[in-house]
């Protein structure tokens, strides 16, 4: 079992507060990403989970046995970096064994030649173990990169945007290998991105961190559709929220300040008139790109719409989101 708690945990670094009384549960064998822009506090929790940093206040519990007096290497873990941090000098068959040849675990080589050929399978770079390091493009370097955590098989895999240096079709499938690799390891995944794309399509909870503060914590489709503020709402969705004032489409509820409206929350035929500023056809969907006054609306239309710019509509709400003066859900 490797099921990772956060109990009132706060970290600062001088005047700065990374980390404010966050708790937390990353169940066994789930892929949590933790959610938000730069300074947030992601990657300060890996390392307070991985013992490269200690806690000011609070406990860190791995299978439900306190961490803190742990070395790094006593807590079974293994990160991945947004760089590469490969040995360039070394075949990629070398750099996959290379943990596994540590003193802290010292495997037997038939072992480690039968594991590293397992991991290069898994992550299609089997054809590739014996080339050098720097012969890689980098999506393979960094496949070489998640490679090197697989081979040891800790409790927990850290990852702090091991994507966010590839292209856009290399992130889209190692997306992909990812989720299946989580699949059929049934390990414990913690990963940190500012990409909502990559949280939506990977994680099982996702946890949004604003300033050092865990504001939410859940599966992504209730992240979603349940946001409990609009800093909340406007980390996931692409096109983002819409957020107007309440009062745009007629009465509000009491207290609601803000409306929120998702691109598929937009009815088009009755309602407000509205005039298409911009028509993006991508394939699967269409987005409208609209003008209702002196706001800017983003919704979706049938792919095959005749819609074009300057063409005029009228559109409505459909459960929408409200929200309070100080951007909390009502």
């Amino acid at each position: 079992m490797a099921e990772v708690t956060l109990k009132n945990v706060s970290k600062s670094f001088g005047a700065t507060e990374a980390l404010r009384d966050v708790t937390m549960i990353i169940p066994d064998g789930s892929f949590v990403v933790l959610l938000g822009p730069t300074g947030a506090g992601k990657t300060t929790t890996l390392r307070l989970i991985a013992g490269l940093d200690a806690p000011d206040t609070g406990d860190i519990t791995i299978a439900g046995r306190s961490v803190l007096n742990d070395t790094p290497a006593q807590r079974d873990i293994a990160m991945v970096f947004q760089q590469y941090s490969l040995y360039p000098h070394l075949s990629v068959r070398d750099n996959l064994a290379f943990p596994l040849r540590s003193p802290v675990i010292n495997m037997p080589e038939d072992q480690i030649a039968t594991r590293v050929a397992q991991v290069a399978q898994s992550l299609r770079i089997a054809h590739k173990l014996d080339n050098k390091a720097t012969q890689l493009s980098g999506g393979e370097m960094q496949r070489v990169s998640i490679g090197r955590a697989l081979v040891r098989e800790p409790r927990i895999y850290l990852m702090d945007e091991p994507l966010s240096s590839l292209d856009a079709k290399l992130r889209a499938d190692l997306r992909v290998e990812l989720k299946r690799i989580h699949a059929e390891l049934g390990a414990t995944f913690l990963y940190v991105t500012h990409d909502q794309i990559e949280a939506m399509t990977m994680a099982t909870h996702i946890g949004v961190l604003d300033h050092g503060r865990l504001v939410q914590f859940g599966p992504p489709r209730e992240i979603y559709e349940n946001p409990v503020s609009t800093y909340v709402a406007t980390r996931l969705g692409q096109p983002r929220i819409t957020l107007l004032p309440a009062d745009t489409f007629g009465a509000a509820p009491a207290g609601a300040r803000t409306i929120g409206l998702r691109p598929e929350s937009i009815v088009t035929g009755e309602g407000l008139p509205a005039t298409v500023r911009r028509v993006e056809h991508l394939g699967d969907q269409t987005r409208l790109h609209l003008t209702l006054g002196d706001h800017d609306i983003v919704t979706l239309a049938d792919p095959h719409t005749t819609l074009t710019s300057g063409d005029n509509l009228k559109i409505s709400p459909q459960n929408p989101l409200w929200f309070d003066a100080s951007g909390n859900r009502i």
